[in-house]
């Protein structure tokens, strides 16, 4: 018998973007529904009209079976971000497409006769057919929405039967979903069979106003078909009932709006003494809605939690309760290391909490709508949400933007979203997608927006390229990505600027990157019009592998990963690791977290960037502190005092923190004294929560303001007496180093210098290769200036260095001359390697984290120690990285404390590794390299920023490091 679902082969049918689907609705059945995850039943076809035969295997659902050791599967995830995996254009599918099957039986519990049957499929990529005993009961596209479907007529309560769902990978609707991610496929969300009485709550729809005013409609159906006289509905707001709108039900009334088929009631209450709802106060209500019948019997129950806010845009500002606040935001994908695109309950809340503790108050939901629970968690936590829509066809933007055969499937997935997630107050902006060109479709489906909430604004980024002012393209908000600063400044200072301006992406996350955030900050803070935007992204999607078979782990690697560096035997994966002859690499891995969910150091930057509370400059009667925040005082906060000594130590004292409101500043007295020592002096305070809250216990770090008090003196060292060792090669010869301080100005490129083109050009002028060649000694008392020309391919760097004895060490001044040609290098200043056993670094200077010369606002200048190898950081491809921005001095030390001290002639980049760059820039993936024994030292005189250009603006011309001559100097004494 021909299955009439294959027949209409709907993996190449965009106008059919479902068949038997009901209809979207924010009534979560969650709660009380029969779970159907677990192990299934599964055989992979070779594609959707393959028959179904042969022995099956067990899948585990939720799941991507690209990520389950399932017998007889061999598809992988392969990644790719613009192109698609098939050379067909749309609305056609490759013959080669894999199909999963899954079945089980389910039993219907006999108490469920006479009610309504659903069965809810939580999404499912890309293409769904549903059968019940071989029977088909429908279809559903779009990979991240839920599917649900009316089983009343094809299951018997008290009885079993057979369901199966078979998923298509590749679609008409794989063109739309082409987003920068791994390709999957399977269920990745719950699968749930749930009763309802045949009365039910169709829709409910909550609007709460920050004045307290709020309003729920509900929608009411009868599986019957017409409606029952007398039903009613009523609802409680913590315990305040509300009133029935007897004017609604009367203009419905007048209008002959009502009719046997739908029905639909109003409940209003006003709050008195609102708590409102922000990013910063998540203050919420729980609201009850109960559907009766005449007698008065509950048929049906909705529950909520509401949030009272409003959003609106007024001039060029996005006002959230009436105040312009600042978007620091994050795109966030459905991801997990193990599992792929599913993601458990504790993954989303540990996500939304680290977001929360580095001072993130805004997710895009990139670029999709997210898992359900996502949203009640912001709204609990405290996040302000860009809702986007699942639609991105990047190869094939302009085609698909203007074809009306994908008109339903646009509107379509906009209008589900929408119906899904508008009950929550976490979400402010809706969006129609992302990189999908701009064309009639986004038009349409923004018009359904518009009429049906008209609570929110509404972005698009794609509309951009018709310009950030026009008031006509179906975008509320100017959102470009990765516009250069400088334009968006002109442009908030044009006169012209109409839309508040927030890029949806504006700070590319992969590798050792996000330089110039600081500055972006900065403009933003100072410049009316901006008001921020989303970094991309939250997480490097490694996958973990096992070396040996070149598989993903799965669910069972659980424990295996710790640290940001995957165990023996296993390494993070990206394009091209799972056998993808077509691929994009390493640009998966662009993420502030490693795929353990461990911070980046960018984290700390933004921290800082983004910190409630901030110091100000020094005056006699004390320093000045601030309020940023938009909405609360400082009494949620606790603080603590810290002075940091170049010549001493540290010195701590509690502090209080001032009573101030939002955007308030007070001058408090300082807590210390300076000692009269002559040396450079910090004031840090260290800001904790000074009570548990949802997302972090007593004590939680919130951010380090930071003021210098007192400027460096410089003090020379006293001359020494003694030899200054020599070898032939005029390289100096020191007990503790097995390398001697050579010229460097080369680094393991960073993802930016390849993809940015950087590292090709000094490829190509041989930075990584220079030819050393001696060109004198000169004795000159008890020191030695030696000269040095260091060749490259296409110039010469002419290197001097003066070796001067000093009281207990050696005095090196160095002198660099970099030719014309050589406009933008990596770096300029010296390398040098130790005897092993020096293993534990202390210095003075920023840190304790990574940082460099354009991102180093999170790092405070302070007295830090670690080991050697805490001090790398683990970027999924090997590069440069381990840097520390403005150290002044340091020890490197052995256990029995024998080691050596550096000091240097200022502030200077700074990095101990156990890698050299040649290392680094030889392997792919950390599993491959191989530790020094002792410590490869960089000291640089200057290093160049480390920018966005793998996706987006390259750093300022103000952190390039430009031709000409170069001095540094410093001192190196035996511990």
């Amino acid at each position: 018998m021909t299955d009439p679902l294959l027949t209409l082969r709907p993996w190449e049918a965009p106008e059919v973007t479902s068949w038997g689907r009901l209809p979207m609705n924010a009534v979560d059945r969650r709660s009380g529904a029969n779970s159907l995850d677990g192990d299934w039943r599964f055989q992979l076809l070779s594609a959707p009209d393959a028959p179904v035969g042969g022995p099956w295997s067990t899948a585990s659902v939720p799941g991507v079976w690209t990520m389950q050791t399932i017998e007889g599967t061999a598809d992988l995830p392969q990644y790719l971000n613009v192109r698609m995996p098939y050379t067909e254009f749309p609305p056609l599918s490759p013959a080669d497409n894999p199909t999963g099957v899954y079945e089980r039986e389910i039993d219907v519990p006999a108490e469920w006769a006479g009610r309504r049957i659903v069965l809810q499929v939580g999404a499912a990529e890309s293409v769904l057919l549903v059968h019940v005993d071989g029977r088909p009961v429908g279809i559903s596209k779009d990979s991240h929405l839920a599917a649900e479907f009316d089983l009343s007529g094809v299951v018997r309560p008290g009885g079993r039967s057979v369901l199966r769902l078979t998923v298509v990978k590749w679609s008409d609707a794989s063109h739309i979903e082409d987003q920068d991610q791994w390709w999957h496929a399977g269920i990745t969300r719950s699968v749930l069979l749930y009763a309802t009485d045949p009365l039910r709550l169709a829709d409910v729809t909550v609007r709460a106003a920050r004045d307290g005013e709020l309003r729920v409609d509900c929608q009411v159906r009868d599986s019957g078909g017409a409606l029952p006289a007398g039903w009613y509905v009523s609802g409680e707001l913590d315990g305040l009932p509300l009133g029935q709108d007897t004017e609604f039900d009367l203009a419905n009334a007048e209008d002959e709006r009502v009719s046997a088929f739908l029905g639909e009631a109003r409940l209003r209450a006003r709050v008195p003494e609102v708590r409102t709802w922000t990013a910063e106060t998540p203050e919420l209500y729980d609201l009850t809605v109960r559907l009766h019948r005449a007698d008065g019997t509950v048929t049906d129950t909705s529950r909520h939690r509401v949030g009272f806010r409003d959003v609106r845009i007024v001039g060029r500002d996005l006002l959230v309760n009436g105040e312009r606040v600042f978007i620091r935001g994050v795109n966030r994908h459905d991801f997990h290391p193990l599992t792929g695109r599913t993601v458990s309950y504790d993954d989303m809340r540990a996500d939304l909490v680290l977001l929360k503790r580095f001072g993130f108050n805004a997710v895009r939901t990139a670029h999709y709508p997210n898992d359900p629970t996502l949203y009640d968690l912001a709204d609990e936590i405290g996040f302000y949400v860009v809702d986007e829509a699942d639609i991105e066809s990047h190869d094939h933007a302009h085609e698909i933007a203007d074809d009306p055969r994908y008109l339903n499937a646009f509107v379509d997935r906009v209008s589900r979203m929408v119906l899904r997630d508008k009950n929550h107050p976490s979400v402010i902006i809706w969006s129609l997608g992302n990189e999908s060109d701009y064309g009639a479709n986004h038009d349409a489906a923004a018009g359904w927006v518009r009429r049906h909430d008209p609570s929110r604004p509404l972005q698009y980024e794609g509309a951009a390229k018709r310009g950030w002012a026009d008031p006509e393209v179906a975008s509320d908000i100017a959102c470009p990505m990765y516009a250069p600063l400088e334009d968006c400044v002109a442009h908030a200072l044009s006169g012209q600027q109409t839309k508040p301006l927030i890029q949806c992406e504006y700070s590319h996350a992969m590798g050792n990157s996000n330089g110039t955030l600081a500055d972006h900050w900065a403009a933003i803070e100072a410049t009316p019009g901006l008001q921020g935007g989303f970094i991309w992204e939250f997480w490097d999607h490694g996958i973990l592998q096992r070396v040996n078979d070149g598989r993903p782990v799965g669910r069972g690697g659980a424990g295996l990963y710790d640290n940001a560096v995957a165990a023996p035997g296993y390494r993070w994966a990206y394009g091209g690791d799972f056998g993808e002859k077509d691929h994009d690499g390493a640009f998966i891995a662009d993420g502030v977290v490693f795929p353990d969910r461990t911070p980046k150091p960018v984290m700390y930057e933004h921290r800082e960037l983004s910190a409630p509370v901030r110091l100000h400059g020094v005056r006699p009667e004390g320093v000045t502190v601030s309020n940023h925040q938009h909405f609360r005082g400082l009494e949620w906060l606790a603080g603590e005092w810290e002075l940091s000594l170049a010549h001493g130590g540290t010195l701590t004292a509690s502090a209080e923190l001032p009573d101030l409101r939002p955007g308030g500043t007070a001058v408090v007295p300082l807590p210390f004294a300076l000692p009269d020592d002559g040396g450079e002096a910090w004031l840090t305070l260290r800001v904790t929560t000074a009570q548990d809250l949802p997302w972090a216990p007593r004590g939680t770090r919130v951010c380090t303001p930071q003021v210098r008090l007192r400027a460096p003196v410089p003090v020379e060292d006293p001359v020494g007496t003694g030899r200054v060792e020599i070898d032939a090669d005029g390289l100096l010869v020191h007990p503790l180093l097995t390398s001697a301080p050579a010229l460097s100005l080369w680094r393991a490129p960073t993802d930016n210098d390849e993809l940015g083109g950087m590292a090709l050009r000094w490829r190509t002028w041989g930075l990584d290769s220079l030819v050393r060649r001696l060109v004198s000694v000169r004795q000159e008392g008890d020191g030695v200036t030696v000269l040095a020309e260091y060749a490259g391919t296409t110039g010469v760097v002419r290197h001097r260095q003066v070796f001067t004895p000093v009281e207990g060490g050696i005095r090196i001044d160095e002198q660099a001359e970099l030719p014309a040609e050589f406009d933008d290098v990596a770096r300029v200043g010296s390398v040098f390697e130790t005897v092993a056993g020096l293993d534990g670094l202390d210095w003075f200077g920023q840190g304790p984290w990574e940082s460099y010369p354009d991102r180093s606002a999170g790092a405070p200048v302070g007295h830090h120690h670690c080991q050697v190898d805490e001090l790398f950081t683990p970027y999924l491809r090997p590069q440069e990285s381990g840097g520390r921005h403005g150290v002044r001095r340091f020890t490197l030390s052995a256990p029995d404390a024998t080691g050596i001290a550096v000091t240097l002639d200022e502030p200077r980049q700074v990095s101990v590794t156990r890698y050299r760059a040649e290392d680094l820039t030889a392997v792919t993936h950390h599993d491959e390299l191989v530790p020094r024994a002792g410590c490869v030292v960089h000291l640089d005189a200057a290093h160049r920023g480390l920018g966005t250009a793998s996706c987006g603006p390259d750093t300022f011309p103000s952190y390039l490091v430009a031709p000409g001559v170069h001095r540094w100097s410093w001192t190196l004494r035996a511990l």
